[in-house]
């Protein structure tokens, strides 16, 4: 009973944590909430499945924050749909398919290259810039997209944080626009097509889901209500290190 406890305790702390820092810079629940079910001993698809449900509180706690805040721009939020969900439907099917071992290892890659990527790039989603996009501008924007929905289906680390810099970078939003866009479609549309692609695998943990989803509320409000406040520089660091820990615990643990 006291370890139960002390379970459902450490459940809603990580996904307190990371559901926090993800509505904090827009994106990268995963890099902490995903390898920390993995690190408490659930399967890679079971994991995924159970983070994938529990996180489409965060985008439900997020935008109760955004939504009176930041406006929606109705082309990109079309965009993201129509690009990122099909994405999300691929890569939450194939997943099915990697071995645990092959997953972990790869799940731990891919947060370490962010990780190292983010720390060479010190202004990394910090400016706002004006852009026009051609046609052929605009296909790509939307190819990259669709990519990184297959990557938020498959392996999910960081995913969001992807989207928020690339709306920034590519699109040229606002941060904290970018921001809202990435909590409310990817943390509701995105995370729910993946939850319900998983959930029909049965491999969710639903006995754990209660714990995550009170903690991606609490998290996703309170997230969102500092990056309103804050900005993200000290996020980012810390975003950083946290990618580097998990990424390096994800890779010994796939050996």
């Amino acid at each position: 009973m006291v370890s139960e406890l002390l379970l459902q305790l450490a459940l809603a702390a990580i996904a307190v944590v990371a559901n926090g820092l993800s509505a904090f810079a827009g994106g990268g629940a995963g890099l902490v909430q995903l390898p920390g079910l993995i690190l408490l001993g659930l399967p890679f698809a079971s994991a995924l499945a159970t983070h994938k449900l529990a996180s489409v509180a965060l985008g439900v706690g997020a935008a109760g924050r955004h939504w009176r805040a930041s406006s929606l721009d109705p082309h990109i939020s079309l965009l993201v749909l129509l690009a990122g969900v099909p994405g999300v439907w691929i890569g939450a099917s194939s997943v099915m398919a990697l071995p645990d071992r092959i997953a972990t290892a790869a799940l731990g890659l891919l947060t370490l290259s962010l990780g190292l990527y983010s720390t060479r790039k010190p202004e990394l989603g910090q400016t706002d810039r004006l852009v026009n996009h051609n046609r052929q501008q605009k296909l790509i924007g939307t190819a990259v997209i669709f990519v990184i929905g297959v990557l938020n289906g498959s392996l999910t680390s960081g995913s969001g944080l992807f989207v928020t810099l690339w709306l920034v970078r590519w699109f040229g939003l606002s941060y904290p626009r970018a921001v809202a866009h990435t909590l409310i479609l990817v943390g509701l549309a995105w995370n729910g097509t993946g939850a319900l692609v998983l959930g029909f695998s049965g491999e969710i943990r639903w006995d754990w889901v209660p714990a995550l989803i009170a903690g991606s509320l609490i998290g996703g409000y309170l997230g969102a209500h500092l990056s309103l406040k804050k900005g993200s520089r000290v996020v980012k660091l810390a975003f950083e290190c946290l990618a580097l820990l998990m990424g390096l615990s994800l890779l010994i643990r796939s050996l």
